[in-house]
Parts: structure tokens; sequence; C-alpha cells
């Protein structure tokens, strides 16, 4: 190509991944690898070769593509008329590379939901290979977000930067904690988990195939289903424990009778599954879900219980406190969220 055009292009490509970089580290987002379209432009050859040797390759009207009509599925588009490649002939050339390189036990594609019929043609032409591990090529597809009710639209100039939401985000935690809590040390540093994890978690506790409407005040708010409803109750809970200041006794026996503890430790004890599943169905809205119901039960609990008072269930109580601040810890570090022992 055109040696000007190549650098303004890596100049692009570098200056963007610096923006994206610094909103990745806003979300505590890393990777491992930034290689994009571009640095399979020299890997497609392969691929083609590959389905040239299969004899999977047709031309039609000047294009070189492979039929998947017996998979129900339109032609895979390979090659333009002009001899241009496609969206399909380098993911072909990536999942080959990845494979290769990192020998995944599973390649997940995390792409909207409109992207699905590409993502089965890219599988239905690995199969063509009659490569084993084209089974493990997942698509991931989530729903799309609308604004106050309204879709937002790039082409129609209907959008809003995502710095934005989580600058703004913090903001309105900061208010909450002050009106809350004005004498907490690091109020900015909890209101920037509390606000950014109130955007994540929002996000997350939908099932992500939904479409979901996303309004701002109310994602922040510390009572609902939130992110900083869960956040409190596990620095509640953090609160408890160091009024306690009582190391449990695994040895004694764990005794709780009434029905508020017995809804908690049913809760508690569902978790590895709950984990499980959100694993195998790539489905963190589950424990989302899960851990506001955790959060509910905890506080009915504590409002019908006097969780303080040293007697023979003292210990079991700070044990069931312990364990739903633990869980309730995890399974928000699991979605990307922060779990401040003070809010």
């Amino acid at each position: 190509g055109d040696p000007e055009a190549v650098r303004l292009w890596e100049w692009f490509r570098s200056e963007s991944l610096k923006e994206f970089n610094r909103v990745y580290d806003l979300l505590g987002v890393t990777f491992d690898s930034y290689n994009g379209e571009a640095f399979y432009n020299d890997k497609m050859d392969v691929v083609v070769d590959m389905l040239e040797d299969a004899n999977l390759l047709k031309v039609d009207n000047g294009a070189t593509i492979v039929d998947l009509e017996k998979y129900d599925l339109p032609p895979a588009l390979i090659k333009k008329s002009d001899g241009a490649t496609l969206y399909m002939t380098r993911d072909l050339a990536a999942a080959n590379y990845r494979k290769n390189t990192y020998d995944f036990a599973k390649c997940i594609y995390v792409v909207g939901m409109e992207q699905s019929n590409h993502f089965k043609q890219l599988k239905a032409v690995l199969k063509e290979l009659n490569l084993p591990w084209s089974e493990d090529i997942v698509h991931i597809p989530f729903g799309l977000i609308t604004l106050n009710g309204k879709k937002l639209s790039t082409r129609k100039g209907k959008i809003i930067l995502l710095e934005g939401v989580l600058k703004e985000a913090t903001e309105l935690a900061l208010k909450q904690i002050e009106a809350k809590n004005p004498s907490l040390e690091n109020k900015e540093a909890v209101a920037h988990a509390v606000g950014v994890g109130a955007v994540i978690f929002h996000d997350l506790k939908n099932d992500r195939t939904n479409n979901f409407d996303f309004a701002l005040e109310e994602v922040v708010q510390f009572e609902g289903e939130t992110g900083p409803y869960v956040q409190y109750t596990h620095a509640r809970a953090m609160s408890i424990l160091r009024k306690a200041n009582h190391t449990v006794d695994t040895k004694e026996a764990f005794s709780l009778t009434d029905d508020d503890a017995w809804e908690v430790l049913k809760l508690i004890e569902n978790y590895p599954n709950v984990v499980r599943f959100a694993e195998e169905k790539c489905e963190p809205s589950a424990i989302a879900k899960y851990v506001i119901n955790l959060a509910q039960a905890f506080n009915k609990y504590y409002a019908h219980t006097k969780v303080l008072v040293e007697d023979e269930a003292f210990n079991s109580r700070i044990a069931l406190v312990q364990t739903t601040a633990s869980i309730l810890k995890q399974g928000l570090a699991l979605l990307g969220v922060a779990a401040p022992d003070e809010m």
C-alpha cells in the first residue's frame, strides 16, 4: 500500500488504542493481545488455500463463495469479484491463527445478535474443512441498549460516550455517599467503585440477549435491584463484622433456627450451582440476580435479628454474616465490580 497512508493508519491505530485503554482502565479491563483485522492480512492466503484444497470454493457472479445450503445458511463470501477479502475471510484466518497459537478449549465471540448469521457461517465453513475444533467456536450474542427509551444510532449522531456515563455515574454516587456517610474516608475512590460498578452491574444483570433501557439516575440508586444496593449490603455486613470483632470458631456447632437465617443459608448453599450455570451458559445475569437475592435475604435477616447479642448463637450468626459478605464480594468480583468495605 501507499507508505504515507500506512504511516497515517499506524498513527491513528496507536492513538486510538491509547484512548481505548484509558477508558478500559476506568472499567478495570485489560487485554493480553490487541491484534486487529490488519494483523491477519498476511494469514488469509493460508485459509483460502485450505478451502481450495478441500474443493469448497465456487465462483458466483464473479465472487468466490462457500456454499452452505445444507446448513440452511446463505453462502459465505470469501472474495469479492475484484479479489478483495471480506470479514469472513479474516475471521477464518483469525480462528485458524488462534487455534494454532493458543490451542483454545473454546473461542468465544462476544458480538451483537445482529451478527448471529455471520458466526453460524463461520462455524459451518470450519466444519466443512473437517476441523475438529469447529464446535469450539462459540458466539455469545447480546441485545441492544436504549437510553431513556430511545435507540442509540452512531449514523444519526444519537450517541452517548461511555466515559461521560462513567463520570456522571461517579458524581451521582459521590452525592449519595456524602448524604449518607459524609465522614467516609476515600470518598472519591469509593464513589468511583460505586459509579462504575453501577453501570457494569446494570448491563450484566439483564439477560444478555434481551434489549434493555438505561436510565443513569435509577442505575446508581442504593435501593432496588442495583449494583450499589449489593455493594451497600456488603459494606453493611463488613461493618457488622468490625463491630463484632469476633473470630469465627469453625469447630463449634452451627445452629440457627429462624426462618430469615434459613433463607440466607439456602441461598449460600446454592452459590456454586449459580456460578457453574453462569459459566456453562455464558450468562453473567445469573450471578447478578443471585447477589441481589442474597442481599435482599440478608437485609431482611438483619432487620429482624439482633446479630451482635453475645449469646449461644452469636458465633453462628457472625459466621452467617461473614459468609454472606464473602459471597457478595466474590459474586461482584466475577462481574468485574468492586465491593468497598465501607460506603
